[in-house]
């Protein structure tokens, strides 16, 4: 996220919660159950909102860990692809070709 994004996101919610505490103001509350009210609701949004992105992303396996964890296997296993001598890398090819094979 860029900080030009955070800052939008704050200012959005800092305009939610004062059209809020008007619009509840509106409605008949006095200031201070408007404000009450406002905070209330702002939070709770707040909050299922960012648990719902945390969930999701942890269903998807979108979460930094698993992020370094496949770029670090991938690194490994492609070190390890290059430290293979011709010979080696040869016959592993043969190998994959007969359980291509093997699976038709």
């Amino acid at each position: 996220m860029r900080r030009i994004d955070a800052l939008g996101i704050g200012l959005g919610i800092f305009i939610a919660g004062g059209l809020a505490y008007v619009g509840l103001q509106l409605v008949g509350l006095d200031a201070q159950q408007a404000g009450i009210w406002s905070q209330a609701v702002l939070v709770v949004i707040g909050l299922v909102g960012w648990v719902s992105t945390y969930v999701y992303r942890a269903v998807n396996k979108n979460m930094t860990y698993h992020q370094q964890r496949e770029d670090y296997e991938q690194a490994f296993f492609q070190k390890r692809l290059e430290e293979l001598t011709p010979e080696e890398l040869a016959k592993i090819q043969a190998e994959v070709e007969q359980e291509k094979q093997s699976q038709i």
